[in-house]
């Protein structure tokens, strides 16, 4: 039996994806960003599968698309004419939740813009693949080749495993992005308490009214003059300090 001479190559191209990946499941105890992660899949994508030459994300919101990480300044063009024109093996991705794959000469019918677009940037053959996060549809990662036949079913199978490492990075950064506007929140209503019985204690000593009606006069101010609670309340107290 003949040696296949492409073992060697896949082995390395495995352990290239196991150290992505294990690069992309450590983000998942890491504070990244959004997209810091995106940009990260990005890089590791163009350098893992084979025919990538250049990578970019497409993030869906609502009916709108946008181009949020790529790995080359091109690929922003042939995903924008994608976007404009309303259609595209990214936007049939995002919409089938289905891998594309496609030479750009046998887009030319369906997809004339992109093939148009594609040549422009040299791009001959293009792999797309839905990015989900949960049951959410979040956009598409797509992958752009030089080549002709760029991608195989190897490089599919490579994308997928990425794809998976991915979601699981964007999920948790999404995830780490609400805890922190949360906590941010939750800081700024501890610090506007605290002001705010501060002030309390001020009209307490000034008039000697109870703490329910202190309250009751700094609402009436703030309702009155059309200002946040804790703008009066500081205010008074600045002025309680002035005195």
């Amino acid at each position: 039996m003949a040696e296949d001479t492409r073992e060697p190559e896949v082995l390395r191209r495995l352990d290239e994806v196991t150290g992505h990946l294990a690069d992309l499941a450590g983000v998942l105890a890491n504070e990244e960003g959004l997209g810091q992660v995106l940009q990260r899949s990005v890089d590791q994508v163009a350098s893992g599968v084979p025919g990538a030459d250049m990578v970019s994300v497409s993030v869906l919101r609502g009916d709108v698309a946008e181009t949020v990480a790529a790995s080359n300044a091109a690929v922003w063009a042939v995903d924008e004419d994608q976007y404009a024109a309303g259609d595209g093996p990214c936007l049939e991705a995002a919409r089938t939740r289905e891998v594309v794959r496609t030479g750009v000469s046998g887009a030319e019918r369906r997809w004339p813009q992109f093939a148009r677009s594609a040549r422009r940037a040299g791009v001959e053959s293009y792999l797309s693949c839905p990015l989900i996060i949960g049951e959410e549809l979040a956009g598409s990662l797509n992958l752009y080749s030089e080549q002709p036949h760029g991608f195989a079913d190897f490089d599919v199978a490579l994308l997928r495993l990425y794809v998976t490492a991915a979601c699981a990075a964007i999920d948790n950064a999404r995830r780490y992005a609400r805890a922190r506007q949360l906590a941010d929140q939750l800081s700024q209503a501890l610090d506007s308490r605290a002001i705010i019985d501060q002030a309390i204690g001020v009209l307490i000593a000034q008039t000697g009214i109870t703490a329910d009606r202190a309250f009751a006069e700094l609402s009436r101010r703030s309702q009155n003059t059309n200002v946040k609670l804790r703008e009066v309340a500081a205010q008074l107290i600045a002025s309680q300090q002035a005195g």
